[in-house]
């Protein structure tokens, strides 16, 4: 196992900078399967308490609502559990994608219109 874990919040993490679990799958290197076994979850109880030997996701309102995890949880957990002995978590800005572009585009166009109507009055 390796000393050092390197947990990066990508795409799939959500804009509350939560991660899901595809996010910890990747950052963990361990299965899907693995990940769901560490969580701290019952399907008789929608937000278990806490438990020092699982992985406590953030806390749900409805029991079809995703499993989303703080980073801070998952090096606790990594370090504390998996006995990982240096963990890092690194914060990285999600890539621009076509939708930014887009947003962007009708930013400027709006801004263009806004300029061309100010200057007619």
């Amino acid at each position: 196992m390796d000393d050092l874990l390197n947990a990066q919040l990508n795409a799939q993490a959500t804009a509350q900078g939560l991660m899901t679990v595809e996010a910890v799958q990747k950052a963990l290197n361990r299965s899907r399967a693995s990940v769901y076994r560490y969580a701290n979850t019952n399907p008789s109880d929608l937000n278990p308490s806490y438990d020092a030997r699982k992985l406590n996701p953030e806390l749900r309102v409805n029991k079809d609502d995703p499993l989303l995890f703080h980073p801070n949880e998952v090096a606790r957990f990594a370090q504390d559990v998996l006995g990982i002995k240096q963990v890092t978590i690194e914060v990285q800005q999600p890539s621009e994608n076509v939708t930014h572009d887009l947003l962007r585009a009708i930013l400027t166009e709006l801004q263009s219109l806004r300029s061309a109507l100010k200057d007619q009055s």
